[in-house]
């Protein structure tokens, strides 16, 4: 049975403050892309002291996505931009690391856009049933998170010989964990539409308004 926690969009608005710690982490992790763009693409990705550097934004961004999200929830600092501005930084600093690499023949396109369109899919999922629930992060989901990251953080460094080679294993794993783990979300979010108390609410009064609906047409 999917795993479903309230939505707080679903609910009155909170008095968290727009600034705080959470937020604070999500504006640093956007503000970091640029930054590590910038450090990934310089001399065409030939600078392997740039890569490295790259590579510690992107684990540093990285770590922002773990703990801002974490700490809003436990100390009640959720907001509406948070809830907007998280997914947004996520997907700005995953897919510019995608298409960077790609764009250095680092890693084919193919992939890229595999995983592109299952995270824009997922995104516009979420917004879709954003009134109904939210869909609790699966053992899956995690584990995609995980693997995707190292994968890209392995492609992002300047390495050579056996753990080259190892690294393509690591994003093999991640882009099939991205695809089974949007498949499973496809799923849940479709039953969610039609279990949520939201759902069962408006199915009831549709069921309701039917027969006085018939009553008036048929007396016209």
């Amino acid at each position: 049975m999917s795993a479903v926690v309230p939505d707080p969009a679903a609910t009155p608005p909170q008095s968290a403050r727009l600034v705080n710690l959470p937020n604070a982490l999500t504006v640093l992790r956007l503000a970091l892309v640029p930054v590590f763009a910038v450090l990934l693409l310089s001399d065409g990705g030939m600078d392997d002291t740039r890569r490295v550097w790259a590579t510690v934004f992107f684990g540093a961004a990285i770590i922002t996505d773990r703990y801002d999200g974490l700490i809003a929830r436990r100390t009640g600092q959720v907001t509406e931009f948070g809830k907007l501005a998280d997914p947004i930084a996520d997907k700005a600093l995953t897919g510019t690391a995608l298409i960077g690499l790609s764009v250095l023949a680092l890693l084919p396109w193919w992939v890229t856009l595999a995983i592109l369109v299952r995270e824009l899919g997922v995104t516009l999922l979420r917004f879709w049933v954003i009134r109904h629930g939210v869909i609790a992060a699966s053992r899956g989901g995690k584990a995609k998170t995980v693997v995707q990251a190292l994968a890209i953080g392995l492609y992002i460094l300047p390495l050579t010989g056996l753990l080259a080679t190892a690294r393509w294993w690591v994003m093999a794993a991640a882009l099939v964990l991205t695809l089974a783990t949007g498949l499973d979300y496809v799923w849940r979010a479709l039953a969610l539409r039609r279990t949520s108390a939201r759902a069962i609410r408006a199915a009831a009064a549709r069921r309701a308004a039917g027969p006085a609906g018939s009553r008036t047409d048929t007396a016209a």
